[in-house]
C-alpha cells in the first residue's frame, strides 16, 4: 500500500540532504525565529547601551556579543535540525547526562557573579548555565524513557524520569533557581500526559510542587520578598516590576519611538527578563502584539504537526520542546504585565544571553527535525489498523 505522506510534502529517495531539508522544514517556524532574533537585536540597540556605558564599554558591547552568540544558536538551530530523530534521540541522551554531571558541579566550581545563586561556569572570556543545556535534553530523555516504557518488556521508564526529574529539580533548589525547577517538572508533566499516563500521578506531582512553593516561601527571604511583591495591591515605583509598568504604560499604542524610551536608564535587567518593558516603551502594544503573535505561531504550527506524527517517542519528546519554548515565554511576558510573580527568565531569541540563546537554538532545532514532513502514514490511519 501506497504510504501517505505527512502532510503535502514527499519525499524522494536519493534526494540530496539541503534541498530534502527545505522541502521538508517548516519553514514559517524559522521565518518566525528569525524575526524574532531579528527584533532582539533591534531591542539590544536601546536596553543594552546604558549597561554598557555604566560598565565603561563600549556603547554596542552587548548588542556585538548578542549578535555573536545568537548567529551561533541560529547555526546549531539549523544543523540539528537536519538531523533524523535517531541521531537526536542518542545525542541527546548523552547531553542529558553531560548537562547533570555539570548541574552537579556547580556548588564546587560554580560562581554566583554577586547574584547570591551559584548557577554559572565561568569561562574568562564568557559564562556557561548549565540549567539551560538541561531542559532540551532532559525532554529528549523523559520522551525516551516514556516512549520505551509502553513497548512490550521495555524499562519501567515513568518511574526512572520521574526519579530523575525529583533529583535535577533537587539540584536547581540547592542554587536556589526555583524558575528552572519549575519548567522542569513542567515539561515532565506534559510528556507524562501526553504518554497517557494516569492523573494521580500528576495530581500527585502538582501537590509536591505546591508543597515546595509553601516552603520556599517560609524559608526563603528572597521568595518571599518576591511573592509579597506580586500580591501587593501597590506597585512599588523603584522596583523593576513599577519600572517595566510604568513603561508599558507610557508606550501606548505606537510607542515613544525609537531610542525615545527612558526604562532602559532605569531598569537593570531591560536587556534581558524585561525586554518587552523596552519594546513596549519605544514601539507600543504592536510591537508585544507582534512578539506574542510569533510566539503562537510557533506553538500552534508545531503542535499541529506533531498531531499528526505516529511515533511515540517524536511526539512526546517535540510536545515537551514546543511547550518549554512557550511556557518560558509565557513567564518571561507575564511577570512584565505582573500577572506572574517575578522571576529571573528570559524572552526566548529576544532578551539578551549567551547561554540562553545556544540551549534554545538546540530546542528550536530539535523541534524542526521532529515536525519535519516524513512519508508516513496519519496517526489516525495507524490507530485504525492497529484495532483491525
Amino acid at each position: 500500500m501506497t504510504e501517505i505522506a505527512h502532510g503535502t510534502v514527499i519525499v524522494q529517495s536519493g534526494e540530496a540532504v539541503l534541498p530534502r531539508w527545505w522541502r521538508t522544514v517548516d519553514r514559517v517556524t524559522i521565518f518566525c525565529i528569525f524575526s524574532l532574533f531579528g527584533i532582539g537585536i533591534l531591542l539590544g540597540f536601546a536596553a543594552s547601551t546604558p549597561l554598557a556605558e555604566r560598565n565603561g564599554l563600549d556603547p554596542f558591547y552587548y548588542v556585538t556579543r548578542q549578535a555573536a552568540f545568537g548567529g551561533l544558536a541560529l547555526m546549531v538551530m539549523l544543523v540539528v535540525s537536519m538531523l533524523n530523530p535517531v541521531m537526536i534521540r542518542r545525542l541527546g541522551v548523552i547531553g542529558f547526562f553531560g548537562a547533570v554531571f555539570a548541574l552537579a558541579m556547580l556548588p564546587a566550581f560554580g560562581t554566583d557573579f554577586g547574584q547570591g545563586a551559584v548557577r554559572w561556569f565561568s569561562l574568562g572570556f564568557a559564562s556557561v548555565q548549565p540549567a539551560e543545556f538541561l531542559k532540551p535534553v532532559f525532554v529528549i530523555f523523559t520522551a525516551w524513557m516514556i516512549a520505551a516504557s509502553q513497548e512490550i518488556g521495555g524499562p519501567p521508564g515513568k518511574s526512572v524520569s520521574l526519579f530523575t526529574m525529583i533529583v535535577i529539580v533537587g539540584f536547581l533548589v540547592m542554587q536556589p533557581d526555583f524558575g528552572q525547577g519549575a519548567l522542569i517538572v513542567f515539561a515532565w508533566s506534559v510528556i507524562y500526559f501526553v504518554s497517557g499516563a494516569p492523573m494521580l500521578v500528576l495530581f500527585s506531582v502538582m501537590a509536591l510542587v505546591a508543597a515546595g512553593g509553601v516552603y520556599a516561601y517560609a524559608n526563603s527571604e528572597h521568595v518571599a520578598r518576591r511573592i509579597d511583591g506580586f500580591l501587593s495591591t501597590e506597585i512599588d515605583p523603584t522596583t523593576q516590576i513599577g519600572y517595566a509598568t510604568d513603561a508599558i504604560r507610557n508606550g501606548g499604542l505606537f510607542g515613544a519611538g525609537l531610542g525615545e524610551g527612558t526604562v532602559r536608564w532605569t531598569l537593570p535587567d531591560a536587556h534581558t527578563d524585561f525586554i518587552i518593558a523596552v519594546a513596549a516603551e519605544e514601539y507600543g502594544v504592536v510591537m508585544v502584539y507582534l512578539i506574542i503573535a510569533l510566539f503562537v505561531t510557533i506553538a500552534l504550527r508545531s503542535y499541529f504537526r506533531l498531531m499528526r506524527e505516529r511515533d511515540t517517542f517524536i511526539r512526546l519528546a517535540g510536545t515537551g520542546l514546543v511547550s518549554l519554548l512557550a511556557l518560558q515565554a509565557f513567564i518571561n511576558l507575564g511577570v512584565a504585565v505582573r500577572i506572574l510573580p517575578a522571576k529571573g527568565m528570559t524572552l526566548p531569541f529576544v532578551s539578551y544571553g549567551g547561554s540562553s540563546l545556544i540551549a534554545m537554538g538546540i530546542a528550536v532545532g530539535m523541534l524542526l527535525a521532529f515536525t519535519r514532513s516524513r512519508p508516513q502514514g496519519e496517526i489516525g490511519d495507524y490507530l485504525l489498523s492497529r484495532q483491525r
